[in-house]
């Protein structure tokens, strides 16, 4: 057994035999894991997904070390706003990824449902209460959430807030994007600011908003280029290279890092050859750890999973004169409001930009609009002629994934798109 396997075992055992002393050996692992994703990263991944990595666990890594520099949130929170007052926003549903590495989301998955929640509370949710439950989590000063996607962000927040004191903003997002709508989510948006400055007595800087959406359209402009040039060249990643995509493209979007990161991947996925093999566009969330797929798709010269919806759920350019309408704008015409046809409606429009072999949505267990609406899509794809695979699994609670079974399925399906291109 290796250091670093011998240290996961330790903060395990501290996390459940003396959760309030845990913390700070697990921060210490991530701080070590910094370091050493910088000076030692891995060698079958490209250098451009070894500066994302690098960069992900920086974030957090450095975030967590001081709760006075960072807000809770879901994942479609306005990072925007916060980045204006210097804070990190940590998404509950990245920081429960983070917290298999410990390999502990059996146990706070297991200590949630114990205390009384839900089996059926999505598992990405029930990991993270039962890592603040247990006593292993700190509480930060302030949380923010939306009602977009997931009808589990509510009362998750609100149960945190009743059982350790955490207060939060609660976005309603409308499902129609008019001028009402609109009006009505950029009201809660400055809101939000006023409600920041008191918590954390700083000054909401105007001028630093609109810089940060200058930004952020740069970065979209330039995300496209790199995903167009992926279609062509091989640039080998692994799956979890895209759930740090997706945390960049939500957590810190509009940072000017971020943005000459992107561009660094574009200068250099032009030095690696072209693709021959087959390109997923991979729909919905990624259960990283799942070892058929890792197989399958990790560093793969045969099969390469080229974008994820998730990463690009806006496409628009938003108005700098005016951010908080903006901003509003950008969250009601995300891919994932409204109803599942409007998301169908939009893979639909990926697809003939980016022109994939195939496509693999994975429905999470726990995720009603994935496991409802997926049909909806293969009907959609099934029209573009493009091969559509639905898997069921968890993206983050082993044992609700079979990996027999999905093996047996995608090995079926990529012999499929070989042979013939044809919809299973």
């Amino acid at each position: 057994m290796s250091v670093v396997d011998k240290y996961i075992d330790y903060v395990r055992n501290e996390a459940i035999e003396n959760p309030e002393n845990s913390f700070s050996k697990m921060v210490l692992g991530f701080k070590a894991n910094k370091l050493k994703t910088k000076l030692l990263p891995k060698r079958n991944i490209s250098k451009g997904y070894q500066k994302l990595e690098a960069m992900m666990m920086s974030m957090v890594a450095d975030s967590l070390g001081n709760e006075k520099s960072y807000v809770w949130s879901n994942i479609f929170a306005p990072c925007e706003i916060m980045e204006c007052f210097g804070l990190n926003t940590l998404s509950i549903e990245c920081l429960s990824c983070y917290l298999t590495g410990y390999h502990l989301e059996d146990h706070f998955i297991d200590y949630a449902q114990n205390t009384g929640i839900a089996p059926t509370l999505c598992s990405y949710h029930k990991t993270f209460v039962g890592a603040v439950d247990s006593g292993v989590i700190p509480k930060p000063v302030y949380a923010v959430t939306t009602s977009l996607s997931c009808d589990g962000n509510l009362n998750t927040f609100r149960y945190l807030e009743k059982k350790k004191g955490v207060p939060f903003t609660f976005l309603d997002i409308p499902y129609a994007c008019d001028e009402a709508s609109i009006a009505y989510l950029a009201e809660q948006l400055k809101t939000l600011t006023k409600e920041l400055e008191v918590r954390f007595q700083k000054k909401f800087d105007m001028e630093k908003l609109k810089e940060t959406i200058r930004i952020e359209n740069e970065t979209r402009k330039e995300l496209m280029r790199f995903l167009e040039l992926q279609q062509k060249h091989y640039y080998p990643g692994e799956l979890i290279s895209q759930l740090y995509l997706m945390m960049g493209t939500h957590l810190m979007m509009g940072r000017q890092e971020f943005l000459d990161l992107v561009r660094f991947m574009i200068k250099d996925i032009k030095t690696y050859p072209i693709f021959e093999g087959k390109r997923i566009l991979w729909v919905h969330l990624l259960p990283f750890y799942q070892e058929s797929l890792r197989q399958y798709f990790n560093s793969s010269d045969k099969y390469q999973v080229t974008a994820s919806d998730i990463i690009i759920d806006f496409r628009g350019e938003l108005d700098e004169s005016d951010p908080f309408k903006a901003l509003a704008k950008k969250i009601l015409n995300n891919l994932y409001n409204g109803s599942y046809s409007h998301k169908a409606d939009m893979i639909g429009t990926l697809v003939d930009e980016l022109k994939p072999d195939a496509i693999i949505h994975f429905c999470h267990w726990g995720c009603k609009q994935a496991s409802g609406g997926s049909i909806l899509l293969k009907e959609k794809m099934k029209e573009k002629n493009i091969p559509m695979l639905i898997l069921d699994g968890d993206g983050i609670d082993k044992r609700n994934s079979h990996d027999g079974q999905i093996k047996t399925r995608l090995e079926a399906f990529l012999e499929l798109i070989e042979s013939e291109g044809k919809s299973c």
